[in-house]
């Protein structure tokens, strides 16, 4: 064993696959907080007197369904760019993720956008 170099391509470069893992970590964090946030929105409006509002309804139910779809999207783009940027610290060839962080910012702003127009539309009923 004496003289045998037992590195590894993923050993010469553990700080850099750390903060990956870190930041796939942050990622899942953010997407299972958008998950929670389409289920407390729908909780919140069909279990106080907003409900039975068709509009409101509606656009509960849009906030529900779209957060978890955006946090499942989220979930799966953000490990995909995790196994292709471990590859590529390995490679030395690093490119930042802008469609990943792209296309889940234009997805989460859409789901605000929904949030403020239902909280219009809860405006007007009052």
């Amino acid at each position: 064993m004496e003289g045998m170099d037992l590195t590894t391509k993923d050993s010469k470069y553990i700080q850099q696959h750390l903060a990956n893992e870190r930041t796939y970590l942050a990622w899942v964090r953010t997407c299972i907080a958008i998950i929670g946030i389409g289920f407390l929105i729908i909780n919140l409006h069909f279990n106080t007197m907003a409900s039975g509002v068709a509009a409101s309804d509606t656009l509960a139910k849009v906030i529900g369904l779209s957060s978890i779809v955006v946090g499942i999207i989220g979930l799966i783009l953000t490990t995909v760019n995790y196994f292709r940027k471990g590859k590529e610290i390995n490679e030395q060839t690093f490119v930042f993720s802008k469609m990943v962080i792209l296309t889940l910012s234009i997805l989460i702003t859409l789901i605000f956008l929904t949030f403020g127009v239902y909280y219009l539309v809860l405006l007007r009923m009052l």
